[in-house]
Formats: C-alpha cells, structure tokens, sequence
C-alpha cells in the first residue's frame, strides 16, 4: 500500500480534490464539521460542474430531462450553501475572531448570489445562462480556497496556543503549501 500523502504533496485538480483533502484532516468537533460541510459542498460543485460541462453551449439544444436535472443541481446547490453559510454562523467565537472568517462569509455570499442568478437563468431559459455560469466557476474556486485557508488559520491557532507563549506569538504558517494551493486557484479562475 502507498505511503500516504503530505500536505506538501498534495494538489488540486478538481472540486472533488479538495472534497478529499478536507475530509483526510484530523481536528477538533467544529473544525470536522466544517471540513465535512465544506467537504460535501465541493462535491456538489464538482458533480454540478461535470453535468453542465457535459451539456451543449446552447440550452435550446438540450432535452427537457437533462434540462430539468441541471436545474435540479443548481437548486441543490444554492440549498447546501445557505445551510453552509447556517454552519458557520453557529461556530464558537474563536472562528468569529479570524480575519479568514469575513472573507469566506463574504465569499459564500458571492457564490450564494452567482449560483441564484445561474439557477434563475435555468428556470427562464435565457440566453444569458452561459454567461452566468461561467462566472459561477471561478467563484466557486475561490470561495473552496477561502473556507481552506479559514480552516488551516482556525487549526494553527489551536496547535499555538500549546506552545510555549500561547496565542500571544505569531501563528506558524505552511506557506509553501496554502501558496500552491492559491496558485493552482488563481489559474483555474483565468
């Protein structure tokens, strides 16, 4: 059996990469059930993503069935993430005093409105549906990197606080990885 994985050597190539990662980590309660909400959301948004690639540029081109399907997901997604956004709300105040944590609410927040406005365009069956959707991809990217980058702050703030010193020192941060992390990011969003 191959050795497992460091955080080092691990990339992301799909919505699906990062569902994996997020469940591969080891935390305390609230840190698990933001891994595996964030975890589950990825997923939805690589077999949402995956079924839209599938289709024609031209939704006049598809049948009924599969339209309805991808409206379905669409529906689906916007769901999960408002009872993401729920999740976070109901973390302990140490996830509230994070800089990390704004940004991702703002970040879900975008996505919330990106994947409303997709859904919308479904449902009416505009011409504009491409468009939407193409913004819908890098949103989603960017909103999976800002709950990652939450999560590890959220995690190194734990892991200081039983050093010599306590929360008062400088978390200890893995740039290398979270930079290739928000490289890879940066390129599927261009």
């Amino acid at each position: 059996m191959p050795a497992p994985r460091s955080r080092t050597e691990f990339s992301v190539q799909s919505f699906g990469d990062v569902s994996r990662f997020l469940r591969s980590g080891i935390a305390d309660e609230e840190s698990r059930e933001l891994r595996e909400s964030l975890g589950a959301l990825a997923q939805q948004i690589d077999e949402m993503m995956r079924l839209r690639r599938g289709t024609p540029s031209s939704f006049a081109a598809l049948g009924r069935a599969h339209e309805d399907r991808i409206q379905r997901r669409a529906a689906r997604l916007a769901q999960s993430v408002q009872t993401h956004q729920r999740l976070l709300t109901g973390l302990g105040s140490a996830w509230h005093t994070l800089y990390e944590m704004g940004a991702y609410q703002n970040a879900l927040r975008g996505l919330k409105r990106a994947v409303d406005v997709w859904h919308d365009a479904l449902v009416r069956r505009s011409s504009g549906e491409g468009d939407a959707y193409a913004r819908l991809e890098p949103l989603a990217w960017r909103t999976l990197g800002e709950g990652l980058l939450l999560i590890d702050m959220y995690e190194q703030g734990d892991s200081s606080a039983s050093e010599p010193g306590g929360l008062a020192q400088e978390p200890k941060r893995r740039l290398g990885f979270w930079a290739g992390i928000w490289r890879l990011l940066r390129r599927r969003r261009n």
